[in-house]
């Protein structure tokens, strides 16, 4: 996202040259990470770091940032959400799967590509180009990005929104209401239910520790 605020701590890089340890057991061509977390764990500043890392070991690695593909214009979505039901549509049927699918695709096939990119300052979705061409792994971070399919390895971030208020606030994505907290209480709902399917786990003193 445009205009984000990566808090990037010793923590972060710790876990992160973790990760990047086990990658390089596994290593494939067009390899695939997914990091899913619940709002302010730490999923950019982590996919970041092992992006950043994984270039010492000649491995060019591009952060993708599934939470740009929600299907709502981000201006139209807390109206859309409450019109429709908190408990109904929160979830990872907010996301645009058909994009990130396309993108997923062009990323294999080493292809230009564009998708959504959210600006946080205007709230605007501008589309960012791609080239693929010269990449060899997608770091892919969201809420619910280990749903992404044939996802190679999958690392979850045990801590909860309780746990990550203070992120939230110094990164200031969205007001703390009472709207604001059903929605992190959903999401941490929907969330958790992914926590079974995790290769490698960020525990809440950010230790890394298999599944």
């Amino acid at each position: 996202m445009l205009g984000d605020v990566l808090l990037i701590a010793e923590k972060h890089q710790k876990a992160g040259e973790g990760i990047i340890e086990e990658i390089l057991k596994v290593r494939k061509p067009k390899m695939m990470v997914a990091i899913s977390g619940e709002s302010g764990s730490g999923k950019s500043e982590l996919a970041h770091v092992i992006a950043k890392g994984l270039r010492k070991h000649g491995i060019m690695a591009k952060p993708l940032h599934i939470d740009n593909y929600y299907r709502i214009h981000p201006l139209e979505r807390t109206e859309w959400r409450k019109t429709n039901g908190i408990q109904q549509v929160v979830g990872p049927g907010e996301y645009d799967w058909a994009t990130i699918t396309r993108n997923i695709r062009e990323f294999k096939d080493g292809a230009l590509s564009t998708g959504p990119c959210v600006d946080l300052v205007t709230e605007q979705i501008d589309q960012l180009t791609t080239d693929y061409a010269g990449i060899d792994m997608l770091i892919i971070d969201g809420l619910y990005a280990i749903k992404v399919p044939d996802v190679d390895l999958r690392v979850f971030i045990e801590l909860t929104y309780h746990e990550t208020k203070k992120a939230q606030v110094v990164r200031g994505k969205e007001p703390q209401n009472e709207y604001r907290m059903q929605v992190l209480e959903k999401e941490h709902q929907e969330v958790q239910l992914l926590k079974p399917t995790a290769d490698l786990f960020i525990g809440m003193n950010y230790e890394l520790r298999k599944a």
